[in-house]
């Protein structure tokens, strides 16, 4: 899998026997990343058969409970298994301090290095970007600083057209120059076009992040044109008052949202303990934006 999201989380404040807290753990092209980590996250990542000593990066969106109680004690099991490679980090203001205020209290010290990034509360921009990818940040609308979070697969090298090439005697040594969309010219003169010998490989896709949010065309600029939008639906549109005070998103805010930014694909999560499914929130949003559904814990999307 190239891409592939799994939803860790798919409720909101209060867990239930069937909704842990935000979190979601994120393959793309071989990078491992955490977003968000609830309480429980380590369980579900033991149950879900997930690689967490293979993360590189995670991504606190906010500073609620809910969304990061699950952290120390995340790295605190990566340390009593051995881990030694650094890990790094990105979330609001505090986050480092309390990071180190829980681990002090506790009088442990962990065997690799915690990095951690503070983003200033209304900022964006680039958090990482390496050849394969690159994952982008973004402000939310939400009682305390939140970031909503992109990640972006990186263009793949051309596919070669081995047998043609072997066929033409084209030299092993120049097939990765062929594949980075180059020509080449051999010891003879003969010249290479690698638009003849390679196709495209496979557009890079994106997925966006929106946690805890009230509505917020602001958005859509950050967002525009991914494959795949989570976007919180706390509530449905009968909650809309307790949606307002609280900043978080009806299903409906959800199905407009993504239809301006003309994504792909909405999933929405973060849904309230008062609602036994997402049945209800679907049937709100799809007048608005046609190709949405509910997540559920344990649910993997691939891209």
């Amino acid at each position: 899998m190239n891409f592939a999201i799994t939803i860790l989380g798919s409720g909101s404040a209060v867990p239930t026997s069937r909704r842990n807290p935000t979190g979601q753990y994120i393959e793309c092209n071989g990078r491992i990343i955490l977003i968000d980590c609830g309480e429980g996250t380590q369980m579900q990542l033991r149950k879900l058969g997930m690689k967490f000593q293979k993360i590189q990066y995670i991504l606190i969106s906010h500073l609620h409970g809910d969304h990061y109680f699950g952290l120390v004690g995340l790295l605190s099991t990566m340390h009593l298994l051995g881990r030694t490679q650094e890990i790094k980090v990105f979330g609001p203001v505090g986050l480092k301090q309390i990071i180190e205020v829980q681990l002090e209290a506790a009088g442990s010290r962990l065997s690799f290095d915690v990095n951690v990034t503070e983003l200033e509360k209304g900022s964006f921009g680039e958090l990482m970007s390496d050849e394969k990818i690159s994952i982008h940040y973004f402000p939310l609308r939400h009682k305390i600083p939140t970031s909503g979070f992109k990640i972006l697969q990186k263009q793949k090298e051309r596919k070669l057209l081995v047998e043609k090439a072997k066929r033409d005697g084209v030299k092993i040594a120049h097939y990765h120059r062929l594949k980075k969309g180059e020509d080449v010219v051999d010891d003879e003169g003969r010249t290479f076009l690698f638009e003849d010998y390679t196709i495209p490989s496979a557009p890079p896709s994106s997925y966006a992040f929106c946690s805890d949010t009230a509505y917020s065309e602001d958005v859509v600029e950050y967002i525009k044109e991914v494959d795949l939008l989570y976007h919180e639906a706390t509530f449905t549109e009968e909650m809309l008052d307790r949606a307002k005070i609280t900043k978080h998103s009806t299903a409906k805010h959800a199905g407009q949202i993504a239809k301006m930014a003309n994504v792909k694909r909405l999933i929405m999560g973060h849904l309230s303990a008062r609602y036994d499914n997402g049945k209800q929130h679907v049937m709100e949003a799809k007048p608005y934006f046609e190709n949405c559904s509910y997540v559920e814990d344990g649910d993997v999307y691939q891209l």
